[in-house]
């Protein structure tokens, strides 16, 4: 009989610990960062040093007694597997997006108890959500407090790459011409100042990139912008002093990361700033001084998405060189196909990785999604099953630098001398179609309805009945 403990039970049991200690009842533990970023830095990858649980979405909550994850249907067979042994429970829930951990943290706080999340990390409108929910059952929450610092005491420190320049051609716009674009936006709603904590917002105005964050170009950062200059909070030691020299050409002057807290506190009476409520922490609102806050989206949101003629051309370039690439991918893989050899998502990821490497703007380092020789144990299950339908999953690197890689995803890879598999899989394919189509008449939860079509698909497959 195994009677090892589990690290991950232990490390429940010291945040257990610790909310007693501190009179709390529940913690949340969001996938989150200051930036509210999808993708993390190891900083702030408390869920999954916590639960064990690796899935890129999930949310954590431990109270006195107990500790649940809260995954979507992509991630329960990992999550099941992942979880064996911690004591923490699977709450299966519908959609990413789903709600259910404020109900669930309501239930198990008391009234006149109190729930805590670091406000750090959590967005301004869940965490108006979340305090609501408990203010209405006679509980509070506190966003003060980092519980997982406490428990946490060998944990990563910020990353330390260096920032590096995005620079024309890629890059047509000068970023003095994209903060005048900012500033202009900003005088329409009548602010003086902006902020902005999104990475990818601030490599935008910037023209700036760095390798913070796996498979994504950006770097960990905030800016605060004025109408006549800018100040980029950013880690010691990441920009060059050369760089340093153009960006205060530019107009942009570098400050520690962690103080930007004190200069949204230093904002005065007199002043307004402009704060996108989507894409801000509670944390760094709650910082901010005097100023009278407007809220709308960041001006560079809608500024990115819109190309300029070279930047259209640089997606075009980008398509084009990744096409060649899947077209070598699909000979190869319909020459397996017909020599009945075995494919999987891995040998699918190693033979399309290996067309893509010698093109020109290939970068492996920010290609994929954390790697599917990380997660060889999952990497079969439906989240990675779009690598086999045109590999939606995993774009070329060139999109990074040039704009996205949009293509069709369901084109049938067997070819004319494979038509009975064809048929076959047709067949599987409206099988599945027709399990859709009856959990949605049947109004199943809509985080259900894949699986339910998957098992309807699988059923055809293996011969079974309905």
């Amino acid at each position: 009989m195994d009677t090892r403990v589990s690290e991950h039970r232990l490390r429940i049991q010291r945040v257990q610990d610790e909310l007693t200690a501190r009179g709390c009842h529940a913690l949340l533990v969001p996938s989150s960062d200051p930036h509210l970023s999808e993708y993390l830095p190891q900083r702030w990858q408390a869920r999954e040093w916590l639960s064990g649980f690796t899935g890129s979405m999930g949310t954590l909550v431990v109270t006195r007694d107990r500790a649940a994850v809260f995954a979507d249907s992509r991630y329960w067979v990992q999550a099941e597997a992942e979880l064996a042994g911690s004591g923490i429970e699977l709450v299966k829930i519908a959609t990413g997006a789903s709600t259910a951990h404020v109900e669930w943290i309501v239930q198990q706080t008391p009234p006149g108890g109190v729930a805590a999340v670091d406000g750090q990390v959590l967005a301004l409108a869940a965490a108006q959500q979340l305090r609501a929910a408990l203010l209405a059952a006679g509980a509070q929450l506190r966003t003060d407090l980092d519980i997982v610092q406490a428990v946490w005491p060998d944990r990563p420190g910020l990353p330390a790459e260096r920032v590096y320049e995005h620079t024309a051609p890629h890059a047509p716009v000068p970023r003095r011409d994209k903060l005048a674009q900012v500033r202009s936006a900003m005088q329409d709603r009548g602010a003086t100042h902006h902020f902005v904590s999104t990475v990818d917002d601030i490599a935008w105005i910037t023209n700036l990139r760095g390798s913070d964050v796996s498979y994504n170009p950006v770097f960990l950062a905030h800016l605060l912008v004025g109408l006549e200059s800018a100040t980029l909070f950013v880690g010691e030691g990441k920009i060059s002093a050369m760089l340093a020299d153009k960006l205060a050409a530019d107009g942009i002057t570098l400050a520690p990361y962690e103080a930007a807290g004190d200069a949204l506190a230093a904002l005065g009476a007199g002043l307004v700033l402009l704060v996108d409520p989507r894409r801000v922490t509670l944390g760094l609102r709650e910082r901010v001084g005097g100023a009278r806050v407007v809220e709308a989206i960041n001006p560079s949101t809608l500024f990115k998405s819109r190309k300029t003629a070279a930047e259209a051309a640089h997606v075009r370039t980008a398509m084009a060189e990744d096409g060649a690439a899947m077209c070598e991918f699909y000979a190869w893989f319909e020459a397996a196909l017909a020599r009945g050899e075995r494919i999987t998502e891995l040998t699918v990821d190693e033979h399309l990785s290996a067309a893509r490497a010698p093109r020109r703007f290939h970068r492996p380092e920010l290609s994929g999604h954390r790697g599917l020789q990380r997660q060889r144990r999952h990497a079969a299950l439906p989240r990675h099953a779009r690598l086999l339908r045109g590999d939606r999953g995993r774009r070329h690197a060139a999109h990074r630098f040039r704009g996205p890689v949009p293509r069709r995803h369901d084109r049938h890879h067997a070819g004319v001398a494979h038509r009975h598999r064809q048929r076959r899989d047709e067949a599987r394919l409206h099988a599945g179609a027709q399990g859709h189509d009856a959990a949605v008449a049947g109004a199943l939860p809509a985080g259900y309805v894949e699986p339910h079509a998957r098992r309807a698909g699988t059923r055809a497959a293996l011969g079974a009945g309905p």
